[in-house]
């Protein structure tokens, strides 16, 4: 029996110290809701993790990206469709100006509203989306990705030929032979614009399933990232429980441990 030394109550100590700074990490993952206080709870997961979140954030950019798309072709289709209404009432105007029994009075009428609506889809021509050309004819890059890879769309192009010929001041219904040109020209505009709206369709049902592959890729790799780095509360709980009892313990144990150098006062009191 010695004085000096107390060996158990150092034991004690250090076991208490050990149960101490487990329920005190114990207490930081479930204040927090984190595996991963500090690094060091896990160097390679936190790692893992940070570049999982970086990713996250990027497809989150990207898919922003191609909502912003979308609604640039749906801007782009709105106008097509009123275009493709006032190619109808040209086509309409430049039958009607073929008719024997009208005169050319009766054509200059027809053709007053013919040349309102060729100024309407020429006009059209200069319509921006956010600064951007609807129907310049560039091709765009889509960014699809969290990578930054994309794909290019390009946007219709009303100066074509196509488009112009039937919208030129040349081109009128004054005159039986010239409604019977113009009729030629608008119906090949026609066909031109059906092709772009088609191109347009084609090219949003692209864009929507990307967006819904970014949108699956994202809560996957959040997943991902939650699996790593988020504290399971009932495991967690159990734990701090586990952790709480030993430290109350362990100091119960340690005020006996201090008293035990006492037995040797009492030897020399007899």
């Amino acid at each position: 029996m010695v004085i000096n030394t107390n060996i158990q109550a150092q034991v004690s100590a250090s076991n208490l110290a050990t149960s101490s700074d487990m329920l005190a990490k114990s207490l930081s993952r479930l204040s927090s809701g984190s595996k991963i206080v500090n690094p060091a709870d896990d160097a390679a997961g936190l790692a893992v993790a940070s570049r999982l979140d970086a990713q996250v954030q990027r497809i989150a950019a990207a898919r922003s990206n191609v909502g912003n798309a979308v609604s640039f072709t749906q801007t782009q289709d709105g106008y097509l469709k009123k275009i493709a209404k006032a190619l109808d009432r040209l086509s309409e105007l430049a039958i009607l100006a073929q008719d024997v029994t009208k005169g050319d009075a009766d054509r200059a009428l027809y053709q007053t509203e013919f040349a309102q609506l060729q100024d309407y889809v020429t006009n059209t021509s200069s319509k921006e989306f956010n600064g951007v050309s609807l129907f310049n004819g560039a091709g765009l890059g889509v960014t699809i990705d969290s990578e930054g890879n994309s794909f290019t769309m390009t946007s219709p192009n009303l100066e074509l030929t196509d488009y112009t010929n039937a919208t030129e001041t040349s081109t009128a219904i004054s005159t039986t032979t010239s409604a019977i040109t113009a009729l030629g020209y608008i119906r090949t505009a026609i066909t031109k614009l059906a092709a772009d709206r088609a191109t347009i369709g084609a090219y949003q049902s692209r864009l929507n399933y990307t967006a819904e592959q970014l949108q699956v890729n994202k809560e996957n790799l959040m997943a991902a990232s939650s699996r790593i780095q988020d504290v399971d509360v009932a495991e967690e709980s159990t734990a701090y429980a586990r952790y709480n009892i030993l430290v109350q313990a362990g100091t119960a144990m340690l005020t006996q441990a201090n008293a035990m150098p006492q037995s040797a006062l009492r030897l020399l009191q007899q």
